[in-house]
């Protein structure tokens, strides 16, 4: 190739052309994608590892290749005979672009890994784990009286335990004999569900550990605790490296329809993912892995699909069949999941095509079913998982909001990592900006934020950024309530600049990266702006959201909701009062707006150390309504009347109780708009004959 090449990286979806013979890491730096390197692009550390796609990318409108790079050195060679060079990973310092390529930059290769802000806010709920562990005495063999090993243990299960009826693993009968000499005839076992010897120890052991596991489309985040009291070892999150496959759902569907083998590639990746992030939680809670027992999961019901090896393409079009609907059991090997080779794992039950075992999880650990009043819960993410409703009726919708939340289809977007502009602020009177980043506690316009941010400059601006910033921008004047960015405004401040045939607001200038000695520097601070399409990306992902929430409303007859709740790693970030300024979600009262944390990861959670909620989520997702936007006529009026900020006709009472709003500036206010809401519409049956 002559002319320069297309280099595009995920998972940050950074892209640009460069001409042959630009390595892989210069290309990174260049368009500030979070590579790490401390030889300094020698060969010498392998920090920089990447991985060249294979195939074709019509999404990109690229063919890719290893072969588009330069071939394997003596460099390469030598650091893979020294310290080993896994199969299809290249050196970026050492690989140079020579056609076009997607690169994918795993977890380890980069200076900052993604904050995956996952917690664990349970709920109270009583401790009842699926498998206990119990340790009994057995009869000595002897030749008067003949029977087998198990035999004995299964007696004395029952005479000290009350246990009847039990089977066992093959592996448990293997393994009985040794554990029974060595133990002296103590041993301990464990029992699953009350049916199952799912392994056995010598003497005493005390130590039965769990993992719930959230498999999202972005990130996929793990708990570790003990099964006995419910005590968090260690939490920790990874990226989901399906997202090469696609940045959205619908993308990796279609990859599995047009790549031969592609599901079963990307249900490779994932199930890899998975297993590292599981080698890890033990590691940092200093554990063994043989101690992990439960594992609970949950996911959207894509990677539902994919982790346990079903075909998602029945998912990509109409009437979106799922495999199963049922909570499913399996054995944590057949998942090539590490763990005690007895472990089983439990995947919480779908609702429907697409609303997963993520929205059963959201659903088990804010139980709306229980509440008298009427919660809107929604999981924000690539695709939005919509629960409307109350201890009468539960109704739930997907709504495919895109990546823009997650920074995707941002110009300077990028995901929740050190250096991401999290909030921000905008002067109403000069129009300037200020802002904070992950990393740092301080706002830009403090003493010490350049030196709270020397390590980590101003890299891009994550999700709730963006919602924060477009949302002040309308506050101030310089967005309109139709979305376009006001020229006329540049009169007022030098921020607003002309791009093309539209404007931009310049969020942060950038600059050189800061000195921090023995000739090492900072990460570069590049120019970030607030584009025309940014800010329609946004309008198009949050009324996308907005519609779903509005057509729940229509079938459960309300035009109120007592209370929203927004959940999800980015769900959980987002400033409530911005959401309704955005109009991300039906006007509500302000402090009845707040974040659920990762609801659906709670859900597992609850779930890995409560046999009884496992029973109670089976029973309340059957009774779940699951409305298909997709063939919903009004959806699509909904989402039109939503691309306005806040809404083009839904009154906004409750968030001008808190802010002035542009479009009241000066005007006469309607009076409907002080009119308290109308609670119910009398609708006492689903619009359209219901289920």
């Amino acid at each position: 190739m002559t002319g320069p090449a297309q280099v595009i990286f995920t998972p940050s979806g950074r892209r640009g052309r460069f001409e042959p013979g630009t390595t892989v890491l210069d290309a990174a730096r260049s368009l500030g994608v979070d590579l790490d390197s401390v030889c300094g692009g020698r060969g010498l550390c392998g920090r920089c590892q990447v991985v060249p796609a294979e195939g074709s990318y019509p999404k990109h409108g690229i063919e890719s290749s290893d072969r588009h790079l330069s071939p394997r050195g003596p460099d390469e060679d030598e650091f893979d005979r020294l310290r080993g060079l896994a199969m299809g990973r290249r050196l970026g310092c050492r690989a140079q672009v020579h056609g076009d390529v997607l690169v994918d930059v795993p977890p380890e290769s980069q200076v900052h890994r993604q904050v995956v802000r996952k917690g664990v806010p349970v709920r109270e709920f009583v401790i009842d784990p699926v498998v206990r562990l119990h340790e009994i005495e057995v009869e000595r063999p002897e030749l008067a009286r003949p029977g087998g090993d198990l035999a004995r243990v299964l007696v004395a299960l029952e005479r000290e335990w009350g246990l009847t009826g039990l089977e066992a693993d093959l592996e448990v009968i293997r393994d009985l004999q040794p554990a029974l000499d060595a133990g002296d005839y103590r041993v301990t076992v464990a029992v699953h569900d009350r049916r199952v010897i799912t392994g056995v120890w010598p003497g005493l052991h005390d130590r039965a550990l769990g993992i719930a596991l959230d498999i999202g489309s972005t990130t996929i985040a793990g708990h570790l605790a003990n099964l006995a009291d419910g005590e968090v070892l260690a939490s920790d999150g990874v990226m989901n490296p399906q997202i090469r496959f696609g940045e959205d759902l619908m993308s990796r569907v279609s990859y599995a329809m047009l790549h031969e083998g592609g599901a079963g590639e990307m249900t490779r990746v994932v199930r890899e993912a998975v297993a590292s992030l599981i080698r890890g939680l033990v590691a940092n809670a200093g554990v063994q892995v043989e101690d992990v027992l439960e594992l609970t999961i949950v996911g959207n019901p894509i990677m539902h699909h994919l982790l346990l090896g079903f075909d998602p393409t029945p998912l990509g079009s109409a009437p979106f069949a799922l495999a199963t609907d049922a909570a499913v059991r399996v054995r944590a090997r057949e998942l090539e999941l590490p763990a005690h080779e007895g472990a089983r794992v439990y995947v919480l039950p779908c609702i429907a095509g697409h609303v997963g075992a993520d929205a059963a999880g959201a659903i088990l650990a804010e139980t709306p079913y229980l509440a008298d009043e009427i919660t809107l819960l929604v999981d924000v993410g690539t695709n939005a998982e919509i629960v409307l409703g109350s201890r009468d009726r539960l109704l739930a919708a997907s709504s495919p909001t895109g990546p823009a939340f997650e920074g995707a289809q941002i110009s300077s977007g990028q995901r929740a990592a050190p250096g991401a502009i999290e909030r921000v602020r905008i002067d109403k009177a000069t129009l300037e900006p200020r802002f904070r980043v992950i990393g740092s506690s301080r706002w830009s316009d403090e003493t010490g934020f350049a030196e709270s941010t020397r390590r980590t400059g101003v890299t891009g601006i994550c999700g709730s950024g963006i919602v924060e910033v477009i949302a002040e921008l309308f506050l101030v004047g310089v967005i309109t309530a139709d979305g376009t960015i006001d020229g006329q405004m540049a009169a007022r401040t030098p921020r607003i600049v002309p791009d093309g045939r539209t404007f931009s607001y310049v969020l942060h200038e950038g600059g050189p990266g800061a000195d921090l000695g023995d000739d090492e520097r900072g990460p570069s601070s590049p120019r970030l702006l607030i584009t025309q399409n940014d800010v329609r990306a946004i309008q198009l992902a949050k009324a996308a959201l907005y519609a779903g929430a509005r057509l729940l409303m229509d079938h459960l007859g309300v035009e109120t909701v007592d209370r929203v709740k927004l959940a999800g790693a980015f769900g959980s970030q987002i400033d409530p009062l911005h959401a309704l300024v955005l109009g991300l979600v039906p006007d509500a009262p302000l402090d009845r707006v707040g974040a659920a944390g990762n609801a659906a990861g709670t859900g597992a959670f609850i779930a890995l150390l409560s046999d009884d909620a496992r029973h109670e989520i089976e029973r309340v997702v059957r009774t779940v309504e699951k409305i298909e936007t997709a063939v919903e006529p009004r959806f699509q009026e909904h989402f039109v009347d939503a691309m306005a900020i806040p809404h083009a006709t839904a009154p906004s009472t409750n968030l001008a109780h808190e802010v002035e709003l542009p479009a009241a500036r000066g005007a006469t206010s309607d009076p409907s708009a002080t009119r308290p809401p109308n609670r119910r519409r009398g609708v006492s049956q689903p619009i359209g004959g219901g289920r």
